[in-house]
């Protein structure tokens, strides 16, 4: 085969021109588009950092999701569990604050059980 790139006879198995260096058809045959980036993923992991808990749960599900797709081929899926667990925590820390800080209320107004 010919090379794309300068024209010169190159060996029918090879991936780059030896002459200019220039991938050959066959280089872009055995590495395939890259996958899509899964924004999702990654902006409920940084949202849950920031403690934005319900809409950062909300983004690393669909993160989550996404990243089961073949177009993303599994991008994002560490940083949307990440984000999930972040969340998860981060939420369950509020109601026990919120909780125990409500019972303590009571409590001081003669309202407590």
């Amino acid at each position: 085969m010919f090379c794309k790139n300068c024209g010169k006879e190159i060996n029918d198995n090879a991936v780059v021109c030896p002459n200019c260096g220039v991938a050959t058809e066959k280089m872009a045959a055995n590495n395939p588009v890259p996958a899509q980036k899964n924004s999702m993923a990654i902006a409920g992991f940084v949202l849950a950092l920031l403690g934005f808990n319900v809409i950062s749960l909300i983004l690393s599900i669909v993160g989550l999701s996404y990243s089961k797709k073949p177009e993303y081929a599994g991008d994002g899926k560490g940083f949307a569990i990440a984000g999930i667990v972040l969340s998860c925590v981060y939420i369950g820390f509020f109601i026990i604050l919120y909780a125990t800080c409500g019972v303590a209320a009571c409590a001081a107004f003669g309202a407590g059980a």
